[in-house]
């Protein structure tokens, strides 16, 4: 049985993914799980590979989606991108990104955070 919190993020990351394809970037991968954890969404926007972390809140109660990117996210999700980068011996200039989600899932705000932190972290 899924839950309304899961359900919610499920739809979060369909809205994440459709409102960037919107905006040219190509999906690649979708919650691609490695032994260090799972990246939201993997991929291309022109010349970059694009690592896509999805924050999805209802609220913006106590700092909301924005608050959630921690210098330990940030550290987990630049784990995993080095791994999928080694693993699929990809040679490409590499990207993160953030996708807020905000409100009701059947009108949320979204926000595109590009670059929002490098490889250095």
């Amino acid at each position: 049985m899924t839950s309304i919190t899961q359900e919610y993020g499920q739809e979060a990351e369909n809205h994440a993914a459709q409102f960037l394809a919107r905006r040219g970037y190509a999906i690649l991968e979708k919650n691609y799980k490695t032994r260090f954890g799972e990246i939201d969404l993997i991929a291309k926007d022109q010349e970059y590979l694009v690592f896509v972390e999805i924050k999805a809140r209802k609220n913006d109660h106590f700092g909301g989606a924005r608050a959630a990117i921690t210098p330990t996210k940030r550290k987990k999700i630049i784990q995993m991108a080095k791994f999928y980068i080694f693993s699929k011996k990809i040679e490409s200039d590499v990207r993160f990104d953030v996708v807020l989600i905000l409100g009701p899932i059947d009108s949320p705000s979204v926000e595109l955070i590009q670059n929002a932190f490098d490889l250095s972290l």
